[in-house]
C-alpha cells in the first residue's frame, strides 16, 4: 500500500470516527457510497474519502465543524446533474437528497415558496401549481434536479426568457460558511456576520468601476461570481451574487424563492428553418411578442421528427393565455410576425399532450447528444456557452467553422431566445493525443465565445470545464476580484476546491483516465459500443432521467422508484460498475460485493434500454456481470431453481408429474421446497397444467385448413407451453381466424432468457445454438415467428444477436419475431376481429415497453372495441425477481406503484389484460384477480360469436 493510499485510509477512518457520534444523518465512507458521487454528469471524477447525508441545518453544521478540525474540504451535492464537474470532490460529499428535501411552505399570496436544498424542482412545481403558480426556471431535469443544486449553478431552463433563472428567483438565502457561520443572504448586508457584511461592502466600494465595466449584461451570463449584483444602483443584492457560486462560498440549508403565475393555458409554435444559423437568426424578432421560450434544435440532433415543418432546424416558441383561445390566438400573431425570418413551413399545437411529447425529444437532447447519429460518443464540456441573442447566428456559423478545422462533430439545440446552446462534441479524451488537441480546441473555443460579446457559462456554471478559462473573459483584474470574493466567504478554503478560483486544469481528473486501456473480456457483444464493455458503460452520462419518479416517464427504473437510493438507480449501477473497471475505490473486479449486491435489486425490466436518453441496458450489463461474478462457483440456489426452469418444467411434464407435483406444492412440503431453492416463503407456486401446449398441438393435429394463409411459426415458449398452455391455444384460434397457417417448432425451442437473466450465459449460447438448429428449416423459408411471451420475445429480438452475433441465423431469427398483434396486423390486414366492447385495466410488459413496443397491441385492442390505457411501469415480479428470496418487498411495493392502484380504480367489468405471464401472476398473487392475455380476450370472443347463446340462457 502506499503512502498516501495508507494517510488516505487513518484521515478516513478518523473522520467517520468523530462524524458519526453528532451527525444523525447517515455517515457512509465505504466503498460503494462512495463510488456512486465520484462522478456528476460531466467528464470528470474525483474521489471522495466519505458521503453525509446530514438531517438538517444542524447536521451540516456538525459535519462542517468535524471537516473544518481535519483539514479536509466539503462539496454540496443535489441531483448530481451538473455537466461541468462542481459536484464532484475530494473530501466530504453532503448529499441533500435523502432527508433535507422538504419544501417547507408555499405563500400563494406573496408568490414565494420555502424549500430545502435537496427539493427535486418537480416537487416545488406541483405544489405551486396547486396555486396557480410555478417556479420559473425548468432546466431539462427539473424531474430529478434539487432546489439546492439550480441555486448552485443558476440554473435556468427554457421559460427563462420570460422568467429568468434561478438568480433572478432567489429571495433569501440560509447558508453556513465552511467556517462555522450562519449567514442570511437577501438584499443588502443586514443577516450577514460582521466581518462578511464589512468585507462585502468594501470589496464593492473600492472596485466600483471594475464592477460596471467588467462584467457584461447578458441573459444567460453565468460563468464566474455574479459580483456586480453588490453594485448600489442594484440593491447590493447578495443572495443574488451568491447564487451560481457551485458551492464554493457555503452550504444552503433553506432557501426562499419566487413564484410566478402560471399561464393556465399555452400553445407551442414550431417553426422550421433552413439551418440552425436560419433559425438562430430569427429567434430574436420573436422575443417582443412575449413568448414564454424560444428553443432551437436541428435534425443533426434529433433527425426528422414526424409531423414537424419542413425544414433543417426548428424553434420551438411556446406562448401563454388566460384561456385556450387567448394562447391560440397569441400562437397565431407570432406566426405572422415570424413571417419575415423565411420560414419554410410552421406548426401549432394546442393539444397539452401532443405539446408534451415535443417537449419530452427537447428535454432528453442531453442524453441524445451524447450519441451521434453514426453511433460515435460525444461529451459535454463546451455545454451551454450564451451570446447575444443577436449574435447567436454569427456564432454558430463561426463554431461550425472552428469544428471544421479540429474536425470536431457536434449537435447544437438549446436556449436560443437567450443566445444560450447546448451541444457535446466527439472529441477524444480517451488519449494523451486527444486531451491536448482538446485542450487547444477549448481555449479557441473560449476566444470565439468572447470575440462574441458571450459568456462562458449560460446556464451549467464553469466547474472545472472552463473556470480555468475564466481570464480570458473577465481579465485579470476580474478574476483576482473573483479570489478576493472566495477568500472573504471561504478563507480556509474548504468548499468545493478547485471551482471558480484556483482552478484545477480543464483536462485533470477526467473521468476516463481511470478505465482499462483495452476492452475486457465479455460474452455479449454489444455492437452498438463497439464491443466494448467500457464503452458500454459509458454510455451513462449522468443525466439521471432514471431518478424520476412521475409515472409519465415510462418504466425505468422501478427498484430506485421503491427505495429511492442511488445504488439502485441505472445511474447508479453504472457508476458502480465504472469504478469497478477503474478498480480504484471499488475493488475485485468481477468479484465485487459492491456491484453485486446493487444489482441484486435491478429487476432486469430493460426499462432503462428505452426509457434512458443513451439506452443503457443494466439487464445485459447485469447478465454479464452475474457471469463472471460466479464462474467457477457456487451459485445462489434460485440460480439453479428458476434459472434452468425450463428444463425442470420440460422433465415434469414428460413423466407426467402435473398432478403429483400441485399436489405437493399444497402441503408442508412446498415450504422447505422453497427454502432449499432459494425462493420467497410466501409465493405460490404456479400450478401446473395437465397437458402442456405443445402436447395438445401434436394431439389437435394441423387444424383446420387455412387456405393460401401465410404461414407464421408460433414460438412455443417455457411459460406458454407449460404454464399458460390456454394463451398458446387461444393464439392458433386467433390466428388461423385470422386465415393465417400456423406452424409450431417439431422439437423444443427456448429462447434462453432464464438462464441469461441469472448470467448463465454459457449454457444460454448453448440452449440458443440448439434452437437454430431446430429453426434452420423456417428461417431458410423466411418464416414470421410469432412470440405470445413478451420477455422472451424480446430476448430473441436482443439477447440472441448479442449473445450469438457471428451466427448469421441468430440475426435472421431476431428479425423474423413478431409479437401477437403486429402479426396479425403485418399478415392479415383485412382480418376484423370480434368486438369485445370492455373497457380494460392491466400491465404493458416492461420488455414489450421497452423492446418490441405495443402500438400494434393498442390498435388492435381498439379494433376489438377494449377501451382505455394499460398500466405502466413494472409489474414487480419479472421473471425470477420476485419469486427469489430476499426480493418480496421490493416486488410488492414496485406492483403498488402503478399497477395494483390502477386495478382498484379500473370500472367495473373491465377486461384484465397482461399479455406476460409475470404480469398475471403477480395480478392474480396480490390482486386476487385473473388477467388474460389478449390471445385469450379475442379467442372468447370468436367462440361466442361462432357460438352465440341460444335465446334465454343470458
Amino acid at each position: 500500500m502506499a503512502d498516501h493510499e495508507r494517510r488516505d485510509g487513518d484521515l478516513s477512518r478518523a473522520l467517520a470516527r468523530a462524524l458519526r457520534p453528532v451527525v444523525r444523518g447517515e455517515v457512509a465512507f465505504d466503498a460503494g457510497s462512495r463510488a456512486l458521487v465520484t462522478m456528476d454528469a460531466s467528464n470528470y471524477r474525483r474521489v471522495p474519502l466519505g458521503v453525509v447525508a446530514p438531517r438538517d441545518a444542524d447536521d451540516v453544521a456538525a459535519a462542517l465543524a468535524v471537516c473544518r478540525a481535519h483539514g479536509v474540504p466539503v462539496v454540496p451535492r443535489g441531483g448530481g446533474t451538473s455537466v461541468a464537474g462542481q459536484a464532484t470532490g475530494e473530501g466530504v460529499v453532503l448529499d441533500f437528497t435523502r432527508h433535507m428535501n422538504t419544501l417547507v411552505r408555499v405563500d400563494p399570496e406573496a408568490h414565494t415558496a420555502v424549500v430545502q436544498p435537496g427539493l427535486v424542482l418537480d416537487g416545488l412545481r406541483a405544489a405551486a401549481a396547486a396555486h396557480g403558480l410555478t417556479f420559473g426556471p425548468d432546466p431539462s431535469t427539473h424531474g430529478r434536479c434539487t432546489l439546492g443544486g439550480m441555486i448552485g449553478n443558476n440554473a435556468c431552463g427554457s421559460h427563462s426568457v420570460a422568467w429568468g433563472t434561478t438568480a433572478d428567483n432567489v429571495c433569501a438565502l440560509e447558508v453556513l460558511t465552511y467556517g462555522g457561520e450562519h449567514a442570511r443572504l437577501s438584499r443588502g448586508t443586514e443577516g450577514l456576520p460582521p466581518r462578511l457584511a464589512d468585507g462585502l461592502r468594501a470589496l464593492t466600494a473600492e472596485n466600483l468601476a471594475l464592477l460596471r465595466t467588467r462584467f457584461p449584461r447578458l441573459p444567460r451570463r453565468i460563468s464566474g461570481y455574479a459580483l456586480d449584483a453588490l453594485l448600489p444602483e442594484r440593491g447590493t443584492d447578495v443572495a443574488r451574487a451568491f447564487t451560481g457560486g457551485e458551492g464554493t462560498l457555503g452550504v444552503v440549508t433553506e432557501a426562499t424563492v419566487r413564484l410566478v403565475e402560471a399561464p393556465p393555458a399555452r400553445a407551442l409554435v414550431v417553426l422550421g428553418y433552413p439551418d440552425e444559423g436560419a433559425a438562430a437568426d430569427a429567434a430574436p424578432s420573436l422575443l417582443p411578442h412575449g413568448p414564454l421560450t424560444v428553443e432551437g434544435m436541428a435534425t443533426d440532433l434529433v433527425g426528422r421528427v414526424a409531423g414537424l415543418p419542413e425544414g433543417g432546424a426548428w424553434l420551438f416558441a411556446e406562448v401563454g393565455g388566460a384561456t385556450p383561445a387567448e394562447a391560440a390566438d397569441r400562437a397565431a400573431a407570432l406566426v405572422r410576425a415570424a413571417r419575415d425570418g423565411g420560414p419554410t413551413g410552421h406548426l401549432v399545437l394546442t393539444e397539452p399532450g401532443a405539446q408534451r411529447a415535443l417537449w419530452r425529444v427537447r428535454e432528453d437532447a442531453a442524453g441524445f447528444a451524447t450519441r451521434l447519429p453514426d453511433g460515435g460518443e460525444a461529451w459535454p464540456g463546451w455545454e451551454d456557452c450564451a451570446v447575444p441573442p443577436e449574435r447567436l447566428g454569427a456564432y454558430l456559423r463561426d463554431f461550425r467553422a472552428l469544428l471544421g478545422r479540429y474536425g470536431l462533430r457536434g449537435a447544437p439545440y438549446g436556449h436560443f431566445g437567450d443566445g444560450c446552446v447546448h451541444v457535446r462534441l466527439d472529441v477524444d479524451l480517451l488519449t494523451s493525443e486527444g486531451v491536448r488537441r482538446y485542450r487547444r480546441f477549448s481555449g479557441d473555443m473560449a476566444d470565439l465565445v468572447v470575440a462574441h460579446g458571450g459568456s462562458l457559462s449560460g446556464e451549467h456554471g464553469d466547474g472545472q470545464a472552463r473556470a480555468e478559462l475564466l481570464p480570458r473573459m473577465y481579465g485579470p483584474q476580474a478574476v483576482a476580484l473573483f479570489e478576493r470574493f472566495k477568500d472573504l466567504w471561504d478563507p480556509l478554503g474548504g468548499l468545493n476546491p478547485g471551482m471558480v478560483v484556483r482552478p484545477y486544469p480543464l483536462d485533470a481528473n477526467l473521468r476516463f483516465a481511470v478505465l482499462p486501456g483495452k476492452p475486457v473480456d465479455v460474452e455479449f457483444g454489444y455492437r452498438d459500443d463497439g464491443g466494448d464493455f467500457g464503452a458500454a458503460v459509458r454510455r451513462c452520462v449522468g443525466v439521471a432521467k432514471c431518478r424520476q419518479t412521475t409515472v409519465d416517464t415510462g418504466v425505468m427504473c422501478p427498484s430506485y422508484r421503491v427505495t429511492g437510493e442511488e445504488r439502485h438507480s441505472t445511474r447508479g449501477r453504472a457508476r458502480l460498475l465504472h469504478e469497478m473497471l477503474a478498480g480504484e475505490v471499488v475493488t475485485g473486479g468481477w468479484r465485487s460485493q459492491e456491484v453485486r449486491e446493487a444489482l441484486d435489486l435491478c429487476l432486469a425490466c430493460k426499462g432503462c434500454r428505452s426509457d434512458c436518453p443513451v439506452g443503457v441496458d443494466m439487464a445485459t450489463y447485469k447478465a454479464e456481470f452475474l457471469h463472471h461474478h460466479y464462474a467457477g462457483r457456487v451459485r445462489p440456489a434460485a440460480h439453479y431453481a428458476l434459472g434452468w426452469l425450463p428444463l425442470w418444467l420440460r422433465a415434469a411434464a414428460a413423466v407426467r408429474a402435473a398432478p403429483v407435483l400441485n399436489a405437493a406444492a399444497r402441503t408442508p412440503l412446498a415450504a422447505l421446497a422453497k427454502r432449499l431453492g432459494g425462493l420467497a416463503a410466501d409465493r405460490t407456486i404456479p400450478e401446473l397444467p395437465g397437458e402442456p401446449f405443445t402436447r395438445w398441438w401434436r394431439a389437435r393435429g394441423p387444424g383446420r385448413p387455412a387456405g393460401d394463409g401465410v404461414p407464421v411459426v408460433l414460438w412455443p415458449d417455457t411459460l406458454t407451453t407449460h404454464l399458460s398452455p390456454e394463451t398458446g391455444r387461444a393464439a392458433v384460434a386467433v390466428l388461423e381466424d385470422a386465415g393465417l397457417r400456423v406452424i409450431v417448432p417439431p422439437r423444443p425451442v427456448c429462447c434462453g432468457l432464464t438462464w441469461v437473466s441469472t448470467g448463465q450465459l454459457t449454457r444460454a449460447r448453448a440452449v440458443l445454438r440448439r434452437t437454430l438448429d431446430v429453426m434452420a428449416p423456417a428461417l431458410a423459408a423466411g418464416l414470421p415467428v410469432v412470440g405470445l411471451e413478451p420477455s422472451c420475445t424480446a430476448a430473441l429480438r436482443t439477447d440472441l444477436p448479442e449473445l450469438l452475433p457471428d451466427d448469421p441465423r441468430a440475426a435472421r431469427l431476431a428479425a423474423a419475431v413478431r409479437t401477437f398483434a403486429r402479426t396479425v396486423e403485418e399478415y392479415a390486414p383485412h382480418w376484423t376481429p370480434p368486438r369485445v366492447g370492455r373497457p380494460v385495466a392491466g400491465q404493458t410488459h416492461c420488455h414489450q415497453h421497452a423492446v418490441l413496443g405495443d402500438a400494434a397491441e393498442r390498435r388492435l385492442r381498439e379494433k376489438a372495441g377494449l377501451t382505455g390505457p394499460l398500466s405502466g411501469g413494472c409489474c414487480g415480479l419479472a421473471g425470477d425477481f420476485g419469486f427469489t428470496r430476499g426480493h418480496e418487498e421490493v416486488s410488492r411495493a414496485c406492483a403498488e406503484e402503478q399497477l395494483l392502484p390502477s386495478l382498484r380504480q379500473a370500472p367495473e367489468g373491465a377486461e384484465i389484460l397482461a399479455d406476460g405471464f409475470s404480469c398475471r401472476t403477480q395480478i392474480g398473487q396480490l390482486a386476487g384477480v385473473r388477467a388474460r392475455h389478449l390471445a385469450e380476450v379475442l379467442a372468447q370472443a370468436l367462440r361466442e360469436r361462432n357460438d352465440p347463446a341460444p335465446p334465454g340462457r343470458k
